[in-house]
């Protein structure tokens, strides 16, 4: 957890008086255990932690696991929009991705996942990337209909 993100936060939320957030500061990956299938419309994991020794490389959130529990959370045509400026990372993400029988990646030219689409919230690491001159990389699924995944 970065205390000092979740203190930011807590007070961006008080300055702005939103009452419509809720803060879950635990991993992630129980959360999603908890959520109800089909309950969730966008899912977004945006510059997360790349690891990047080989040693490392089961800790990353893209993974097998929780791609098939993203597919159950996500309802029929949802999209799973990750990013990141790692091109290990990418690389692997892409792999599971388009590997994984749930999911179908919707880029059709190059500039669908190089460049950011405008309704995506930018970060601070993407920021710190394009400032190092860093590759961005988007990459945008869907989430593949439940009805059709029996004839695949």
């Amino acid at each position: 957890m970065f205390e000092n993100g979740i203190a930011k936060l807590l007070a961006d939320i008080e300055r702005r008086e939103l009452a419509n957030i809720r803060l879950f500061t635990d991993d992630a990956r129980l959360l999603i255990a908890a959520l109800p299938p089909a309950s969730i419309g966008r899912v977004f994991i945006l510059f997360p932690d790349p690891w990047p020794k080989a040693r490392h490389h089961k800790r990353r959130i893209v993974s097998r696991e929780t791609l098939d529990q993203f597919a159950r959370i996500m309802t029929d045509a949802a999209e799973l929009r990750l990013a990141t400026d790692d091109p290990d990372y990418f690389s692997s993400m892409l792999e599971r991705v388009t590997g994984h029988p749930a999911f179908e990646w919707i880029a059709r030219r190059p500039a669908d996942w190089r460049e950011r689409p405008a309704d995506w919230p930018p970060t601070r690491y993407e920021e710190k990337a394009r400032a190092a001159s860093r590759a961005l990389f988007f990459l945008r699924a869907r989430r593949c209909d439940r009805s059709k995944l029996v004839s695949r």
